[in-house]
């Protein structure tokens, strides 16, 4: 088992007025600060709304000291989504310089809309299987965009080119494997589930081309209209953002769901269209066991080490 200590994430910061104004002065030197309020959400970054007199809101970014790189990285993923049609961030300021404050952060728009995972509970099976779908129709969309290696992105594109697929998994599996036996996993488990990719490698064959994935696409990343009829008004964070094959993407989206969201998955693969992938069933299971086995090793980074168990009973069924 690993002694390292536990991952250090979301720094906790107390801002002042002073120093939000300092750096909303770099870009609007005439901007007064009102406030400064944290949002919820997400495990990494720490994310404040600063309200202005005389201009729209916007959101300051703050990655922490262990993750410092990520804050290039998603200026870089947003510069490749210029032209999505679904609003993201735009970026208003980066800064690097660990001046106004100790650590990275960017400054960004702050987009219309709710967070569709806090208003889920008051929409009905029609609202959730069409929300889905719109936000089916803008992965696809993310995914649209071809990049020339598969591999994790880093601050400047691809951080480890692959040349293929089944190169990238293959080496993603073995990483993870090897980090869940030095975090205490099961060896037996760790060789079982060896087997098990071993078995399906073919299907990492089918995704040629290199795409943009999101990676981290559920209800708490996507904003919708706060009332009446749901509709997707903004997509956040793509700090996990990948190169890879887009059924990776629609795993991960799908992770969470259980057979009372139906009209969710069903929602979403509807609106994403034609998968022309002959076993992408088979292929998204395969996918499902890599980001269970991704999140059995990240929990026990952060330090998690209550939710392992139940991980490890998952990884033990799929293997």
């Amino acid at each position: 088992m690993s002694n390292d200590a536990p991952l250090q994430l979301k720094p906790r910061l107390a801002i002042t007025v002073d120093q939000a104004q300092s750096i909303v002065r770099r870009m609007a030197p005439h901007a007064s600060v009102l406030g400064i309020t944290e949002l919820h959400g997400g495990e990494i970054s720490t994310v404040l709304e600063i309200t202005l007199a005389d201009a729209p809101a916007c959101i300051l970014k703050v990655y922490p000291a262990s993750l410092q790189w990520k804050m290039a990285k998603e200026v870089y993923v947003l510069g490749l989504l210029r032209d999505l049609s679904t609003s993201i961030p735009k970026i208003l300021l980066a800064d690097d310089t660990r001046t106004a404050i100790d650590l990275n952060y960017v400054l960004m728009t702050r987009l219309d809309g709710a967070i569709l995972g806090r208003r889920e509970a008051t929409l009905s099976e029609a609202e959730l299987f069409a929300i889905y779908a719109e936000m089916g129709a803008a992965l696809r969309r993310i995914n649209d965009v071809a990049l020339d290696s598969f591999g994790y992105i880093g601050p400047n594109g691809v951080w480890t080119a692959y040349p293929s697929n089944h190169a990238y998994m293959s080496a993603q599996f073995e990483r993870k494997l090897t980090e869940f036996c030095t975090r205490g996993g099961d060896p037996a488990l760790a060789a079982r589930l060896r087997g098990s990719v071993a078995a399906r490698q073919h299907l990492f064959e089918a995704a040629v081309t290199p795409r943009l994935c999101h990676y981290d696409f559920h209800a708490g990343n996507v904003l919708v209209t706060p009332e009446g009829e749901p509709h997707l008004t903004g997509i956040v964070d793509f700090e996990n953002a990948t190169s890879g094959d887009p059924l990776m993407d629609i795993a991960k989206a799908l992770y969470y769901f259980t057979p009372k969201d139906a009209p969710k998955r069903d929602g979403l693969l509807a609106g994403y269209g034609t998968i022309a992938h002959p076993d992408w069933e088979q292929t998204l299971a395969l996918y499902h066991m890599y980001c269970t086995l991704e999140l059995w090793c990240w929990m026990a980074q952060i330090g998690k080490r209550e939710m392992l168990a139940d991980l490890t009973t998952k990884l033990a069924s799929a293997a």
